[in-house]
């Protein structure tokens, strides 16, 4: 349930409105918007009658929401979600498409800072790099661990870019917040309902992938348990889904862009690179992307991907990013 204040709501009618909620032992969830002040019901049981509101001074509107992930739902947020990164530096969701790029796991120092430097003069505003990797072989490389950390707080430093990483886990996340600028959940762990939780409860955003065999509303669903432990800067990442097809790796599922822009106010991006799991096809993918109005890209450039640990088949060289960015400004997407 949403309840929508008057204009002329005062603080003190506010203030009653959740009151009420707690008292009923429910949760009140404050939403400001840019012309009233609405106020969320969550964890009320079913049905719940409008009259219990109306009688408040300063209540408007009492709208019943009928989507099981309230949080995550335009119908509980009409307004877009922007998530604003130092001081206003980047901001997604907002009218310019913002790219992230990098390999898919950091392996050196050097390595690092090449490839952010280069892709940072392709026109990347964020570095992505895995410092921890769930991999599907215990024997692969599972990522530097702490280390990965620190040198991706390097990259930081002598570059500007912001970074974002994944936390694999419950345990890392602690580590991962403090040395990231966005916490990314990947698609393994997109049900990992303990992880959702902790993330909810970081002072950072978070990009989560959408799990290979998942529906959009398991996708929100996922979500809406980020967000309902506090954290409202959520991030949906469409990165693929598995299907019968083997002329890819996965299946990039556009179609849920546009869908999920209609049903909720989150800020979306796509990843190219694990959808195709193929160089050949990452650019075609991120154009196609761009064009539907996406607020972000995630892809994955390595400098010498024949001898990349992890993910080097779908990664660009870095000339190849540069091309796929002029691609994009010629399709005058605002960068």
């Amino acid at each position: 349930m949403l309840i929508v204040m008057r204009q002329s709501a005062s603080d003190h009618d506010v203030q009653k409105v959740i009151d009420r909620i707690e008292s009923l032992g429910w949760e009140a969830k404050k939403i400001p918007g840019e012309e009233r002040v609405a106020i969320g019901v969550l964890r009320n049981p079913g049905q719940t009658d409008p009259a219990l509101f109306l009688d408040i001074a300063g209540v408007r509107d009492v709208i019943p929401v009928s989507k099981p992930y309230k949080l995550v739902s335009r119908e509980m947020h009409p307004d877009n979600t922007t998530i604003s990164l130092g001081d206003g530096e980047v901001v997604i969701g907002g009218d310019r498409l913002v790219v992230m790029a990098g390999p898919c796991a950091v392996e050196s120092e050097k390595q690092a800072l090449d490839i952010a430097r280069e892709v940072k003069k392709g026109g990347a505003l964020l570095f992505r790099g895995g410092a921890f990797k769930p991999r599907s072989s215990p024997y692969s490389f599972q990522g530097l661990g702490r280390k990965g950390l620190e040198i991706l707080a390097k990259v930081r430093e002598e570059t500007g870019l912001f970074i974002v990483t994944e936390a694999t886990d419950h345990d890392v996340c602690d580590l991962v917040e403090e040395f990231s600028d966005i916490i990314q959940i990947g698609t393994r762990n997109m049900q990992n309902y303990r992880l959702l939780r902790r993330a909810g409860q970081a002072r950072k955003p978070v990009l989560l992938k959408r799990g290979m065999s998942a529906t959009l509303d398991e996708f929100f669903m996922a979500a809406e348990y980020i967000m309902s432990e506090g954290n409202s800067q959520v991030i949906l990442c469409e990165r693929g889904i598995r299907t019968f097809v083997k002329h890819s790796r996965n299946t990039l599922d556009l179609n849920a862009v546009p869908f999920i822009k209609r049903e909720s106010h989150l800020p979306v991006v796509v990843d190219p690179s694990h959808a195709a799991g193929r160089r050949d096809q990452v650019i075609p993918l991120a154009r196609a992307a761009a064009a539907t109005g996406v607020d972000g890209l995630i892809v994955e450039v390595h400098n010498d991907p024949d001898r990349a640990l992890s993910d080097g088949p779908q990664s660009l060289y870095p000339e190849q990013f540069s091309e796929m960015m002029q691609d994009l400004r010629r399709m005058n997407i605002a960068m």
